[in-house]
């Protein structure tokens, strides 16, 4: 089956953001997701109030900054997320990426060699935690919530697949560390996919990817032909229509759309930023059970 999680970007009063937490439930969203940048709400806090005004959905961090955190400390805040959502917490890491947030926090940007080991620290740490009787807060799921680990780089995905139950796919393309996010086109995806299905060694893991894009019109070509003039023709209007970062279309070319993204990539779990809620909730309702 497909998963659809919404990824909340956008800072608000409590009662907007408890109202789009409802209304992220209400339009059949199976995940609902607070992302990790300054100048967005803190995302421990910000789920916890999600599990209070909703009933179904689970809760994820799309992604901590695990740069950020001493991983002790960051232990504490998942365990007792993980008590007050009553077990409904997921768990997403990534490496940290944005320069420009170290430097506001007056914090050195590490190389990516290095970020990537202060992940691995962090999950080791975790694992070892949560196994240990003694930790308080405990957490509700055992061993620990699930966890989802998202990036691009080789050394990342090869820990994603020795050790996430959701690998997360940015769907962007290699760049300079530090440098601007670019699109990746569907072949550079197709690559980093299969990169993970060598490194699994027999685990299964759930494939996410997020889609940047989603544009519900009624004629594709022309809605292909706009995000192009968007992205500055970086890509052609035949290597965007093959893209599971973009979704364009009618509500029914979309819904066709991610069943082949599932059949040529594995991915059965769609996240899309929030002001894309309303436009793929038809789509949710058509592949509910699919």
């Amino acid at each position: 089956m497909v998963r659809f999680g919404v990824n909340m970007v956008v800072p608000e009063t409590r009662a907007a953001w408890v109202e789009k937490c409802r209304k992220a439930e209400d339009l059949g969203f199976d995940v609902i997701g607070a992302a990790d940048h300054l100048g967005m709400a803190p995302p421990f806090p910000a789920l916890v109030l999600a599990a209070e005004v909703t009933a179904r959905p689970r809760l994820n961090t799309f992604v901590i900054n695990t740069a950020f955190y001493n991983p002790v400390l960051l232990a504490r805040d998942v365990t007792g997320t993980d008590q007050f959502t009553e077990g409904r917490l997921e768990l997403g890491l990534g490496a940290g990426y944005v320069k420009a947030e170290f430097e506001a926090a007056g914090m050195e940007f590490p190389r990516a060699g290095k970020r990537v080991d202060h992940l691995e620290n962090t999950i080791e740490v975790l694992n070892r935690l949560y196994a240990d009787e003694s930790h308080k807060p405990p957490t509700v799921q055992k061993p620990g919530p699930p966890l989802m680990i998202a990036g691009r780089g080789d050394r990342l995905l090869t820990l994603a697949a020795e050790h996430a139950d959701i690998i997360g796919f940015t769907g962007t393309a290699a760049v300079p560390d530090g440098g601007a996010l670019a699109v990746e086109d569907a072949a550079g995806i197709e690559e980093r996919v299969d990169f993970v299905r060598g490194k699994l060694n027999g685990r299964e893991a759930e494939f996410n990817i997020l889609s940047h894009f989603v544009a519900v019109v009624e004629d594709r070509q022309e809605g292909l032909e706009s995000l192009r003039e968007l992205l500055d023709g970086k890509l052609t209007v035949a290597q965007l229509a093959e893209l599971p970062t973009a979704l364009v279309g009618t509500h029914e070319q979309i819904a066709e759309q991610i069943l082949a993204h599932r059949e040529r990539f594995g991915f059965t779990y769609f996240t899309v930023l929030e002001h894309n809620m309303d436009a793929l909730a038809p789509v949710i309702e058509s592949l509910r059970g699919k």
